[in-house]
Protein backbone atom coordinates (compact mmCIF):
# COMPACT_ATOMS: atom_id res chain seq x y z
CA UNK A 1 0.00 0.00 0.00
CA UNK A 2 1.34 3.48 -0.55
CA UNK A 3 0.89 4.85 3.12
CA UNK A 4 3.32 1.84 3.60
CA UNK A 5 6.13 2.50 1.58
CA UNK A 6 5.76 6.23 2.94
CA UNK A 7 8.75 7.15 5.39
CA UNK A 8 6.83 9.28 7.27
CA UNK A 9 3.81 6.61 7.95
CA UNK A 10 6.52 4.43 8.96
CA UNK A 11 7.97 6.65 11.23
CA UNK A 12 4.74 7.96 12.91
CA UNK A 13 3.81 4.13 13.24
CA UNK A 14 6.85 3.05 14.49
CA UNK A 15 7.38 5.79 17.29
CA UNK A 16 3.59 5.58 17.82
CA UNK A 17 3.74 1.56 19.06
CA UNK A 18 6.61 2.04 20.75
CA UNK A 19 5.26 5.22 22.77
CA UNK A 20 1.65 3.34 23.22
CA UNK A 21 3.50 0.13 24.73
CA UNK A 22 5.91 1.94 26.67
CA UNK A 23 2.51 3.59 28.50
CA UNK A 24 0.92 0.54 28.48
CA UNK A 25 3.60 -1.00 30.25
CA UNK A 26 3.86 1.66 33.08
CA UNK A 27 0.07 1.91 33.58
CA UNK A 28 0.12 -2.24 34.32
CA UNK A 29 3.94 -1.53 36.50
CA UNK A 30 1.87 0.81 38.26
CA UNK A 31 -1.17 -0.63 38.46
CA UNK A 32 0.27 -3.69 40.14
CA UNK A 33 2.32 -1.49 42.73
CA UNK A 34 -0.10 0.50 43.36
CA UNK A 35 -2.88 -2.93 44.20
CA UNK A 36 -0.23 -3.52 46.88
CA UNK A 37 0.07 -0.64 47.68
CA UNK A 38 -3.22 -0.42 48.86
CA UNK A 39 -3.75 -3.94 49.88
CA UNK A 40 -0.72 -2.73 52.75
CA UNK A 41 -2.99 0.64 53.48
CA UNK A 42 -5.98 -1.86 53.79
CA UNK A 43 -4.66 -4.43 56.37
CA UNK A 44 -3.10 -1.02 58.13
CA UNK A 45 -6.18 0.40 58.43
CA UNK A 46 -7.90 -3.15 59.82
CA UNK A 47 -5.37 -2.96 62.27
CA UNK A 48 -5.74 0.30 63.68
CA UNK A 49 -9.52 -0.07 63.74
CA UNK A 50 -9.29 -2.73 66.07
CA UNK A 51 -6.24 -1.16 68.24
CA UNK A 52 -8.67 2.07 68.48
CA UNK A 53 -11.92 0.06 69.75
CA UNK A 54 -10.60 -3.00 71.76
CA UNK A 55 -9.61 0.00 74.57
CA UNK A 56 -12.60 1.51 74.08
CA UNK A 57 -15.14 -1.47 73.97
CA UNK A 58 -13.01 -2.43 77.01
CA UNK A 59 -13.42 0.31 78.83
CA UNK A 60 -17.38 0.61 77.74
CA UNK A 61 -18.27 -2.91 78.41
CA UNK A 62 -16.55 -2.35 82.29
CA UNK A 63 -18.84 0.94 83.22
CA UNK A 64 -21.66 -0.96 81.90
CA UNK A 65 -21.48 -4.09 83.96
CA UNK A 66 -20.74 -3.53 87.44
CA UNK A 67 -19.36 -6.28 89.67
CA UNK A 68 -23.14 -6.30 92.41
CA UNK A 69 -25.28 -7.19 89.72
CA UNK A 70 -27.03 -10.70 90.87
CA UNK A 71 -25.82 -13.62 89.80
CA UNK A 72 -29.65 -14.65 88.19
CA UNK A 73 -28.94 -11.27 86.05
CA UNK A 74 -25.82 -12.61 84.97
CA UNK A 75 -26.86 -15.94 84.22
CA UNK A 76 -29.64 -14.21 81.84
CA UNK A 77 -26.76 -11.87 80.79
CA UNK A 78 -25.13 -14.93 79.79
CA UNK A 79 -26.97 -17.01 77.82
CA UNK A 80 -28.33 -13.41 75.85
CA UNK A 81 -24.87 -13.04 75.02
CA UNK A 82 -24.22 -16.65 73.49
CA UNK A 83 -27.27 -15.44 70.63
CA UNK A 84 -26.24 -12.21 69.86
CA UNK A 85 -24.10 -9.35 71.09
CA UNK A 86 -24.79 -7.57 73.96
CA UNK A 87 -24.23 -3.79 72.42
CA UNK A 88 -23.76 -2.41 69.13
CA UNK A 89 -21.16 0.45 67.98
CA UNK A 90 -22.00 1.86 64.34
CA UNK A 91 -18.11 2.48 63.28
CA UNK A 92 -19.01 1.92 59.03
CA UNK A 93 -20.83 -0.17 56.17
CA UNK A 94 -17.83 -1.80 54.97
CA UNK A 95 -15.44 -2.74 58.29
CA UNK A 96 -17.35 -4.55 60.84
CA UNK A 97 -16.18 -6.03 64.05
CA UNK A 98 -17.30 -8.37 66.90
CA UNK A 99 -15.81 -8.52 70.56
CA UNK A 100 -15.51 -11.87 72.04
CA UNK A 101 -14.74 -12.62 76.12
CA UNK A 102 -12.06 -15.12 77.07
CA UNK A 103 -15.02 -18.31 76.34
CA UNK A 104 -15.54 -17.22 72.84
CA UNK A 105 -19.07 -15.19 73.71
CA UNK A 106 -19.63 -12.49 71.51
CA UNK A 107 -20.42 -9.30 73.61
CA UNK A 108 -20.19 -6.80 71.76
CA UNK A 109 -20.35 -6.03 67.74
CA UNK A 110 -20.90 -2.88 64.97
CA UNK A 111 -24.08 -2.26 64.23
CA UNK A 112 -25.83 -4.89 61.60
CA UNK A 113 -22.68 -7.29 61.75
CA UNK A 114 -23.12 -10.46 60.64
CA UNK A 115 -21.62 -13.20 62.54
CA UNK A 116 -21.74 -15.74 60.54
CA UNK A 117 -18.21 -13.64 58.88
CA UNK A 118 -16.47 -14.04 61.31
CA UNK A 119 -14.73 -17.81 62.25
CA UNK A 120 -14.02 -19.19 65.96
CA UNK A 121 -10.82 -16.60 67.03
CA UNK A 122 -7.65 -18.55 67.13
CA UNK A 123 -4.76 -16.20 67.27
CA UNK A 124 -4.07 -12.73 66.91
CA UNK A 125 -3.03 -11.23 63.18
CA UNK A 126 -4.52 -11.20 59.45
CA UNK A 127 -6.71 -14.20 58.34
CA UNK A 128 -9.00 -14.39 55.66
CA UNK A 129 -12.11 -16.09 54.43
CA UNK A 130 -13.37 -16.48 50.82
CA UNK A 131 -15.43 -13.33 51.34
CA UNK A 132 -13.41 -11.01 53.90
CA UNK A 133 -10.41 -9.97 55.02
CA UNK A 134 -9.71 -10.46 58.88
CA UNK A 135 -7.74 -8.93 61.73
CA UNK A 136 -7.66 -10.28 65.37
CA UNK A 137 -6.40 -8.83 68.19
CA UNK A 138 -6.25 -9.35 71.80
CA UNK A 139 -6.81 -7.35 75.02
CA UNK A 140 -3.97 -6.62 77.24
CA UNK A 141 -4.96 -8.64 80.00
CA UNK A 142 -6.13 -11.41 77.59
CA UNK A 143 -10.24 -11.32 78.62
CA UNK A 144 -11.53 -9.85 75.65
CA UNK A 145 -10.49 -10.47 71.74
CA UNK A 146 -11.44 -8.50 68.59
CA UNK A 147 -11.86 -9.51 65.15
CA UNK A 148 -11.94 -6.26 62.44
CA UNK A 149 -13.89 -7.65 59.02
CA UNK A 150 -13.66 -6.09 55.43
CA UNK A 151 -15.01 -7.82 52.35
CA UNK A 152 -12.98 -8.45 49.55
CA UNK A 153 -15.57 -7.04 47.19
CA UNK A 154 -14.85 -4.00 48.62
CA UNK A 155 -11.26 -3.79 48.27
CA UNK A 156 -11.82 -5.01 44.64
CA UNK A 157 -14.42 -2.39 43.61
CA UNK A 158 -12.07 0.36 45.01
CA UNK A 159 -9.42 -1.41 43.09
CA UNK A 160 -11.39 -1.54 40.09
CA UNK A 161 -12.11 2.70 40.53
CA UNK A 162 -8.74 2.90 41.12
CA UNK A 163 -7.67 1.11 37.87
CA UNK A 164 -10.30 3.43 35.93
CA UNK A 165 -9.00 6.20 37.28
CA UNK A 166 -5.49 5.17 35.49
CA UNK A 167 -6.75 3.90 32.53
CA UNK A 168 -9.29 6.74 31.84
CA UNK A 169 -6.27 9.13 31.06
CA UNK A 170 -4.57 7.11 28.64
CA UNK A 171 -7.14 6.96 26.72
CA UNK A 172 -6.95 10.83 26.46
CA UNK A 173 -3.31 10.90 26.61
CA UNK A 174 -2.18 7.98 24.16
CA UNK A 175 -4.52 9.21 21.11
CA UNK A 176 -3.46 12.81 21.62
CA UNK A 177 0.58 11.73 21.79
CA UNK A 178 -0.16 9.63 18.47
CA UNK A 179 -1.43 13.28 16.74
CA UNK A 180 1.50 15.33 18.35
CA UNK A 181 3.81 12.18 17.06
CA UNK A 182 2.48 12.40 13.62
CA UNK A 183 2.89 16.29 13.80
CA UNK A 184 6.30 16.08 15.04
CA UNK A 185 7.54 13.24 12.47
CA UNK A 186 5.45 15.87 9.85
CA UNK A 187 7.49 18.83 10.74
CA UNK A 188 10.92 17.05 11.19
CA UNK A 189 10.48 15.62 7.69
CA UNK A 190 9.91 18.75 5.98
CA UNK A 191 13.29 19.05 4.20
CA UNK A 192 12.91 15.57 2.57
CA UNK A 193 8.96 16.96 1.29
CA UNK A 194 10.55 19.89 0.28
CA UNK A 195 13.41 18.00 -1.54
CA UNK A 196 11.15 15.82 -3.28
CA UNK A 197 9.04 18.57 -4.07
CA UNK A 198 11.57 20.61 -5.74
CA UNK A 199 13.09 17.40 -7.77
CA UNK A 200 9.43 16.56 -9.02
CA UNK A 201 9.14 20.06 -10.51
CA UNK A 202 12.34 19.80 -12.38
CA UNK A 203 11.29 20.17 -16.04
CA UNK A 204 13.70 17.75 -18.32
CA UNK A 205 16.27 20.23 -18.97
CA UNK A 206 16.98 21.83 -15.36
CA UNK A 207 20.54 20.56 -14.25
CA UNK A 208 21.77 23.04 -11.78
CA UNK A 209 22.67 21.70 -8.49
CA UNK A 210 20.02 21.04 -5.31
CA UNK A 211 20.63 23.77 -2.69
CA UNK A 212 21.83 21.84 0.34
CA UNK A 213 21.06 24.70 2.87
CA UNK A 214 18.55 23.70 5.45
CA UNK A 215 19.03 19.77 4.33
CA UNK A 216 19.43 17.71 7.56
CA UNK A 217 22.17 15.96 7.92
CA UNK A 218 21.34 12.37 7.06
CA UNK A 219 20.09 14.07 3.45
CA UNK A 220 23.55 15.60 2.67
CA UNK A 221 25.24 12.42 1.29
CA UNK A 222 22.03 11.99 -1.10
CA UNK A 223 22.36 15.61 -1.89
CA UNK A 224 26.26 15.82 -2.88
CA UNK A 225 25.52 12.49 -5.02
CA UNK A 226 22.85 13.76 -7.24
CA UNK A 227 24.72 16.95 -7.52
CA UNK A 228 27.73 15.34 -8.76
CA UNK A 229 25.81 13.24 -11.00
CA UNK A 230 23.67 16.18 -12.55
CA UNK A 231 27.30 18.56 -13.13
CA UNK A 232 28.31 15.34 -15.01
CA UNK A 233 24.75 15.20 -17.10
CA UNK A 234 25.22 19.16 -17.68
CA UNK A 235 28.89 18.52 -18.88
CA UNK A 236 28.46 16.11 -21.09
CA UNK A 237 25.18 17.85 -22.62
CA UNK A 238 26.96 20.91 -22.89
CA UNK A 239 29.83 19.34 -24.36
CA UNK A 240 26.96 17.72 -27.13
CA UNK A 241 25.32 20.69 -27.29
CA UNK A 242 28.99 22.99 -28.02
CA UNK A 243 30.03 20.58 -30.45
CA UNK A 244 26.72 20.82 -32.66
CA UNK A 245 26.59 25.13 -32.34
CA UNK A 246 30.79 24.86 -33.56
CA UNK A 247 29.91 21.91 -36.12
CA UNK A 248 26.82 24.20 -37.54
CA UNK A 249 29.10 27.67 -37.65
CA UNK A 250 32.03 26.30 -38.68
CA UNK A 251 30.49 24.73 -41.68
CA UNK A 252 28.61 28.03 -42.46
CA UNK A 253 31.42 30.10 -44.16
CA UNK A 254 33.15 26.60 -46.25
CA UNK A 255 29.39 25.66 -47.43
CA UNK A 256 28.84 29.39 -48.64
CA UNK A 257 31.61 29.64 -50.42
CA UNK A 258 31.61 26.03 -51.81
CA UNK A 259 27.68 27.00 -52.85
CA UNK A 260 29.24 30.27 -54.55
CA UNK A 261 31.93 28.66 -56.34
CA UNK A 262 29.17 25.96 -57.68
CA UNK A 263 27.02 29.40 -58.97
CA UNK A 264 30.10 30.00 -60.78
CA UNK A 265 30.87 26.90 -62.28
CA UNK A 266 27.59 26.51 -63.60
CA UNK A 267 27.41 30.36 -64.74
CA UNK A 268 30.93 29.54 -66.98
CA UNK A 269 30.18 25.96 -68.07
CA UNK A 270 28.67 25.30 -71.75
CA UNK A 271 28.41 21.66 -70.85
CA UNK A 272 25.28 20.68 -69.97
CA UNK A 273 26.17 17.52 -67.83
CA UNK A 274 28.55 19.30 -66.16
CA UNK A 275 25.79 22.49 -65.85
CA UNK A 276 23.36 19.76 -64.25
CA UNK A 277 25.94 18.30 -61.81
CA UNK A 278 26.92 21.49 -60.75
CA UNK A 279 23.18 22.09 -60.13
CA UNK A 280 23.01 18.78 -57.63
CA UNK A 281 25.77 20.04 -55.87
CA UNK A 282 24.40 23.51 -55.50
CA UNK A 283 21.47 21.48 -54.08
CA UNK A 284 23.17 19.41 -51.90
CA UNK A 285 24.84 22.64 -50.50
CA UNK A 286 22.17 24.18 -49.55
CA UNK A 287 20.97 21.09 -48.21
CA UNK A 288 23.69 21.42 -45.97
CA UNK A 289 23.69 24.74 -44.76
CA UNK A 290 19.83 24.50 -43.78
CA UNK A 291 20.97 21.39 -41.79
CA UNK A 292 23.75 23.02 -39.92
CA UNK A 293 21.65 26.35 -39.47
CA UNK A 294 18.71 24.17 -38.10
CA UNK A 295 21.50 22.42 -36.17
CA UNK A 296 22.44 25.85 -34.28
CA UNK A 297 19.03 26.65 -33.86
CA UNK A 298 18.33 23.57 -31.94
CA UNK A 299 21.89 24.17 -29.69
CA UNK A 300 20.33 27.45 -28.86
CA UNK A 301 17.28 25.89 -27.81
CA UNK A 302 18.90 23.34 -25.85
CA UNK A 303 21.93 25.55 -24.22
CA UNK A 304 20.90 28.52 -24.76
CA UNK A 305 19.51 31.49 -22.30
CA UNK A 306 15.21 31.23 -23.47
CA UNK A 307 13.92 33.87 -20.58
CA UNK A 308 14.60 37.91 -20.97
CA UNK A 309 15.36 40.08 -18.15
CA UNK A 310 11.90 42.49 -19.64
CA UNK A 311 8.91 41.54 -21.14
CA UNK A 312 8.04 41.89 -24.43
CA UNK A 313 5.02 42.07 -27.03
CA UNK A 314 5.11 39.02 -28.63
CA UNK A 315 2.76 40.36 -31.79
CA UNK A 316 5.80 42.27 -33.06
CA UNK A 317 8.17 39.00 -33.02
CA UNK A 318 5.19 37.33 -35.41
CA UNK A 319 5.10 40.32 -37.41
CA UNK A 320 8.34 40.47 -38.04
CA UNK A 321 8.78 36.86 -39.06
CA UNK A 322 5.63 36.36 -41.35
CA UNK A 323 7.07 39.83 -43.09
CA UNK A 324 10.60 38.00 -43.17
CA UNK A 325 8.76 34.46 -45.39
CA UNK A 326 6.74 37.11 -47.35
CA UNK A 327 9.86 39.11 -48.73
CA UNK A 328 11.31 35.22 -49.81
CA UNK A 329 8.17 34.89 -51.32
CA UNK A 330 6.18 33.05 -48.92
CA UNK A 331 2.82 35.07 -49.23
CA UNK A 332 -0.08 32.40 -48.40
CA UNK A 333 0.63 32.42 -44.43
CA UNK A 334 -2.45 34.93 -42.61
CA UNK A 335 -1.61 36.19 -39.42
CA UNK A 336 -4.18 37.00 -36.61
CA UNK A 337 -3.38 38.79 -33.72
CA UNK A 338 -5.10 40.53 -30.64
CA UNK A 339 -5.76 44.09 -30.74
CA UNK A 340 -3.70 44.56 -27.43
CA UNK A 341 -0.03 43.57 -26.54
CA UNK A 342 0.81 40.09 -24.95
CA UNK A 343 3.62 40.30 -22.80
CA UNK A 344 5.98 37.36 -22.18
CA UNK A 345 8.99 36.63 -20.38
CA UNK A 346 10.66 34.53 -23.20
CA UNK A 347 13.96 35.50 -25.21
CA UNK A 348 12.60 37.28 -28.48
CA UNK A 349 15.21 35.70 -30.28
CA UNK A 350 13.84 31.69 -28.75
CA UNK A 351 10.19 33.00 -29.73
CA UNK A 352 11.49 33.76 -33.28
CA UNK A 353 12.96 30.40 -33.47
CA UNK A 354 9.92 28.06 -32.42
CA UNK A 355 7.27 30.55 -35.02
CA UNK A 356 10.15 30.35 -38.02
CA UNK A 357 10.58 26.42 -37.25
CA UNK A 358 6.33 25.81 -37.16
CA UNK A 359 5.65 28.22 -39.93
CA UNK A 360 8.36 26.45 -42.08
CA UNK A 361 7.08 23.20 -41.03
CA UNK A 362 3.28 24.24 -41.86
CA UNK A 363 4.42 25.80 -45.35
CA UNK A 364 6.18 22.56 -46.58
CA UNK A 365 3.80 20.01 -45.48
CA UNK A 366 0.52 21.64 -45.94
CA UNK A 367 -1.57 21.33 -49.04
CA UNK A 368 0.36 24.09 -51.76
CA UNK A 369 -2.12 27.03 -52.66
CA UNK A 370 -3.93 26.69 -48.98
CA UNK A 371 -3.19 29.27 -46.75
CA UNK A 372 -1.06 28.97 -43.42
CA UNK A 373 -3.25 30.28 -40.82
CA UNK A 374 -1.06 31.61 -38.01
CA UNK A 375 -3.11 32.81 -34.55
CA UNK A 376 -1.86 34.66 -31.40
CA UNK A 377 -4.36 34.56 -28.99
CA UNK A 378 -4.87 36.69 -25.57
CA UNK A 379 -3.76 34.02 -23.70
CA UNK A 380 -0.56 33.38 -25.34
CA UNK A 381 -1.58 30.69 -27.47
CA UNK A 382 0.03 30.76 -30.34
CA UNK A 383 -1.50 28.15 -33.18
CA UNK A 384 -0.15 27.53 -36.66
CA UNK A 385 -2.69 25.70 -39.20
CA UNK A 386 -2.20 24.30 -42.51
CA UNK A 387 -4.65 22.47 -44.85
CA UNK A 388 -3.52 18.83 -45.90
CA UNK A 389 -3.90 15.13 -45.23
CA UNK A 390 -4.88 13.99 -41.73
CA UNK A 391 -1.98 13.01 -39.51
CA UNK A 392 -2.30 9.08 -37.96
CA UNK A 393 -2.43 9.64 -34.19
CA UNK A 394 1.18 7.44 -34.05
CA UNK A 395 2.58 9.81 -36.39
CA UNK A 396 1.72 12.70 -33.99
CA UNK A 397 4.73 11.93 -31.42
CA UNK A 398 6.92 10.80 -33.61
CA UNK A 399 7.73 13.89 -35.65
CA UNK A 400 8.61 15.80 -33.03
CA UNK A 401 11.31 13.11 -32.78
CA UNK A 402 14.79 14.68 -34.16
CA UNK A 403 15.50 13.90 -38.07
CA UNK A 404 12.20 12.59 -38.29
CA UNK A 405 10.00 13.42 -41.28
CA UNK A 406 6.23 13.19 -42.21
CA UNK A 407 6.90 12.65 -46.18
CA UNK A 408 10.28 12.12 -47.26
CA UNK A 409 9.25 13.24 -50.94
CA UNK A 410 9.36 17.07 -49.15
CA UNK A 411 13.38 18.60 -48.55
CA UNK A 412 13.29 18.92 -44.89
CA UNK A 413 15.94 18.70 -42.28
CA UNK A 414 13.57 16.44 -39.45
CA UNK A 415 14.71 19.06 -36.85
CA UNK A 416 11.88 21.56 -37.15
CA UNK A 417 9.29 19.97 -34.42
CA UNK A 418 11.83 19.23 -32.83
CA UNK A 419 13.62 22.31 -32.16
CA UNK A 420 10.33 23.92 -31.06
CA UNK A 421 9.49 20.76 -28.61
CA UNK A 422 12.82 21.42 -26.67
CA UNK A 423 11.76 24.95 -26.81
CA UNK A 424 8.89 24.32 -25.23
CA UNK A 425 9.76 21.70 -23.05
CA UNK A 426 12.66 24.25 -21.45
CA UNK A 427 10.08 27.05 -21.20
CA UNK A 428 7.50 24.77 -19.60
CA UNK A 429 5.02 25.42 -22.66
CA UNK A 430 2.39 22.95 -23.42
CA UNK A 431 2.33 21.79 -27.16
CA UNK A 432 -0.69 20.30 -28.53
CA UNK A 433 -0.88 18.87 -32.70
CA UNK A 434 -4.37 18.40 -33.68
CA UNK A 435 -5.56 16.81 -36.88
CA UNK A 436 -7.23 17.05 -38.21
CA UNK A 437 -7.58 20.89 -37.67
CA UNK A 438 -10.15 22.92 -35.36
CA UNK A 439 -13.61 23.53 -36.74
CA UNK A 440 -11.72 21.24 -40.78
CA UNK A 441 -12.31 17.73 -42.02
CA UNK A 442 -8.35 17.55 -42.59
CA UNK A 443 -5.48 19.88 -42.06
CA UNK A 444 -3.06 19.91 -38.85
CA UNK A 445 -2.78 22.75 -36.39
CA UNK A 446 0.20 22.85 -34.36
CA UNK A 447 -0.44 24.99 -30.33
CA UNK A 448 1.81 25.92 -28.48
CA UNK A 449 1.28 27.55 -24.76
CA UNK A 450 3.88 30.46 -24.07
CA UNK A 451 4.24 31.28 -20.70
CA UNK A 452 2.87 35.55 -20.00
CA UNK A 453 2.83 37.87 -18.02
Amino acid sequence: MNWISSLQARLAIAIGASVTILWLAAAVATADRLEREMEQVYDDGLKATAERILPIAQHDLREGHPRHESAEVDEEDDSRRDAQPKREFRYGEDVTFILRDGQGRIVLGSAGVDASVFPPFEKPGFSQTGTHQLYSAVSTDGNLSISVAEPLAHRQQLSKKMLLGLVLPLLIVIPLSLVAILVAVRISLRPVRALKQGLSLRGAQDLSPLAAAGLPRELLPISTGINQLLTRLKGAFDAERTFAANVAHELRTPVAGAIAQAQRICSETKEELTAERTREIETTLKRLMRMSEKLMQLARAEGGRLRSDEAFDLRSVLHMIVKDFERAGQGRIELTMPETAVLSPLDPDAVGILARNLIENALKHGAQGSPVHVTLEQQGTLSVANDGPILPPEAMDRLMRRFERGNLKIVGSGLGLAIVKAIADRVGAAIEVVSPRRGRSEGVEVRVSLPIN
